[in-house]
């Protein structure tokens, strides 16, 4: 038997770590457990645990063989007016899951993020390349992933994500295909539209060669292969759920001015994986096209259609 503690388990990749644990042999995205070693899981919502609280944390990871931190603050723009609160749960927090593993000997897996990169490179960051956030949001992460490391931690960065669980760009731009003839989306500003269900597998993988010692601890790109630009995905998505695709019309990152400054450029390079013996994620249209099947994004799809 072996033990999990899922953090920020009602979140969208919470929900989905959770399914890829319980159900190994569903549909694609939730079949990663390979072992035939029985789990036991602890999905631990925000409601039931607070990161920021030592004490809540050293009796909650207390049992546990593996964490998974997918607790964080997650507003962006929010984390510029409120940096402060946004590195308490997204960096100083991680300190006390990392101490709460050293002591009762469990390996952890920080989720973390390609924001922070200042987004300035032209070719895929690999998972050596300094750090330079630009962001709150990319401040608090890079606290967290030196927390986590300095204790021998794994630290995974994602990006781009969309789920069945939780606010997204699919989702968005499926619905605003059911209210609008057209849809502006900026073809400046370069990643991996990577879905929540994928990165779920490959981090149950990843944790189950951690718990084999298969695994060495460090820095893991955990995104979709190949590249977009936002435009590219909408386009993608609106061809995939047969929609016409040249209702999306081309813009540029200027014309959305945020709060927090976004990097151009979010591709991130795999290398780490195969010394863990784990294959990369699929390309990112392969996701989506499988994503577009689940009954979520389906049922939005065949809206937008009608």
């Amino acid at each position: 038997m072996t033990r999990w503690l899922i953090t920020g388990a009602g979140g969208m990749l919470g929900r989905d770590l959770v399914a890829a644990l319980t159900e190994p042999t569903a549909s694609y995205g939730r079949h990663a457990r390979r072992s035939e070693t029985p789990v036991e899981i602890t999905a631990a919502t925000r409601d039931m645990l607070d990161v920021t609280d030592a004490a809540a944390v050293a009796s909650a990871v207390s049992g546990h063989d593996i964490v998974i931190n997918a607790a964080a603050w997650t507003d962006v723009d929010a984390a510029e007016d409120h940096e402060d609160v946004a590195t308490d749960i997204n960096g100083r927090a991680v300190n006390n899951i990392a101490a709460a593993c050293t002591v009762n000997g469990a390996k952890l897996i920080q989720i973390s993020t390609d924001y922070v990169f200042d987004g300035t490179a032209t070719t895929p960051y690999p998972e050596t390349h300094p750090t330079a956030p630009i962001n709150a949001y990319g401040r608090g992460k890079s606290l967290g992933e030196q927390l986590a490391l300095r204790t021998g931690g794994y630290v995974v960065r994602t990006a781009w994500l969309y789920g069945d669980h939780g606010p997204n760009f699919i989702e968005t731009m499926l619905k605003l295909a059911a209210s609008r003839p057209t849809v502006d989306v900026v073809t400046d500003q370069i990643g991996q539209p990577t879905w929540t269900a994928a990165l779920a597998e490959q981090l149950v993988r990843l944790g189950t060669a951690a718990l084999a010692g298969t695994a060495p601890p460090g820095i893991y790109h955990g995104t979709a292969a190949g590249q977009a630009s936002w435009h590219d995905l909408a386009r993608t998505l609106y061809d995939l759920a047969g929609l016409d695709p040249d209702r999306i019309r081309p813009t540029t990152a200027e014309s959305f001015a945020r709060p927090a400054p976004r990097p151009a450029y979010s591709v991130l390079g795999h290398d780490a994986w195969s010394a863990a013996g784990i294959p990369v994620q699929p390309d990112w249209r392969v996701q989506l096209d499988h994503a577009l099947s689940e009954p979520g994004f389906a049922d939005l799809a065949k809206a937008a259609r009608s």
